[in-house]
């Protein structure tokens, strides 16, 4: 439960939010949802792999981001010949001029900072992905058998481009699964490239006032921690991710048909957490099926593998996220109108 200390927090939580997003909104045009999303990720405590065409403004984004937040930004610029030690930092000799005694002394790299900007990370080798692998899920560094700690918060946002493909690697599902989301960034509308254009072709220097402090962002992810769900909220987020899984009794026919592979566990735990992330964003002190439902896609849509029937009939992923929000009934009402009840709202000795 919130107490009373917890409750002005999620007030300052709130006004946090608001402000935040209208610096952003001094720099960046629209993207109103990906600025969500990724507001939702940081202050649940998760990374964000944002996949978009060039040209979205995701670099400004994230960069603004960080100002906005008074957070510590380091931007590694993934390419083929990438190493690494260009990331987590390396061992070098060093000699006291004094004593003539030489030592191991450890060179931090650039991810070394609060907000870590992965641009293009599938431009490099495996190899140099999973020097992200422990910082993301550890926040710790190990090298040379010594334990390097991370500047906390640790936020990794990732860049990779849909369209162009040759000459990249693929992530792994492994490093796929430390991403909290997959925001997917789209083409603005009209009105707002229209605006972008205007803005950006004029000689114009926008500032942007830092709102919140690293300490202050702390403190702010464990109040989301502490922001209650009830159990049936729980076991819907349990059920959106369980039915994703084709080799399992209760999966619907078109994840059977569609689908290779469905989300882990860490997809019910994201879609629990995301939701009551958005809940205090919006000033409301608990998560519903509502939130689930909103951070539903980000956080399902690189945990499910199509198969080629999916392919060769065109059936995107998000489209099978679609029909399973469709398939779980969220609230007691839906479910007696479609005259059965699921079983997130039967009680325990029921099922």
């Amino acid at each position: 439960m919130l107490e009373n200390d917890d409750v002005q927090a999620v007030e300052k939580l709130n006004e946090g939010y608001r402000a935040i997003t209208e610096q952003l909104s001094r720099v960046i045009v629209g993207q109103q949802q990906v600025i969500d999303e990724l507001l939702i990720a940081m202050f649940a405590r998760g990374h964000c792999l944002l996949v978009g065409v060039p040209g979205l403004a995701k670099t400004l984004m994230i960069r603004t981001l960080a100002d906005a937040l008074s957070l510590d930004f380091s931007r590694i610029q993934f390419t083929p010949d990438l190493m690494p030690s260009d990331i987590t930092g390396t061992e070098v000799i060093q000699e006291d001029k004094l004593s003539g005694v030489r030592e191991l002394r450890f060179l931090k790299g650039p991810i070394f900072a609060n907000v870590i900007l992965a641009d293009e990370i599938n431009r490099t080798p495996p190899k140099t992905q999973a020097a992200l692998l422990e910082a993301m899920q550890e926040h710790q560094l190990t090298v040379g058998g010594k334990r390097h700690l991370l500047n906390e918060p640790f936020f990794v946002l990732a860049t990779q481009n849909p369209i162009e493909q040759e000459g990249t690697y693929p992530l792994p599902e492994a490093q796929l699964d430390r991403f909290m989301f997959n925001t997917f960034v789209d083409y603005p509308d009209e009105q707002e490239e229209f605006d972008i254009v205007r803005r950006t072709t004029a000689d114009v220097t926008v500032t942007v006032t830092p709102t919140l402090t690293a300490e202050e962002i702390v403190a702010l992810q464990r109040i989301v921690r502490r922001v209650p769900v009830a159990d049936h909220v729980v076991r819907y987020a349990l059920q959106l991710a369980r039915l994703t899984r084709p080799h399992k009794g209760d999966a619907p026919d078109f994840v059977r048909e569609y689908v290779n592979w469905g989300a882990g566990p860490r997809a019910s735990q994201y879609l629990t957490l995301g939701a009551k992330a958005r809940a205090v964003l919006h000033g409301r002190f608990s998560a519903e099926c509502e939130d689930v439902r909103a951070v539903a896609y980000p956080v399902l849509r690189h945990r499910i593998m199509t198969n080629f029937n999916a392919e060769a009939e065109g059936i995107a992923t998000d489209e099978i996220i679609r029909r399973l929000i469709d398939t779980v009934a969220a609230e007691e009402d839906e479910a007696v109108a479609r005259g059965k009840l699921p079983k997130i709202l039967r009680p325990a000795d029921a099922r």
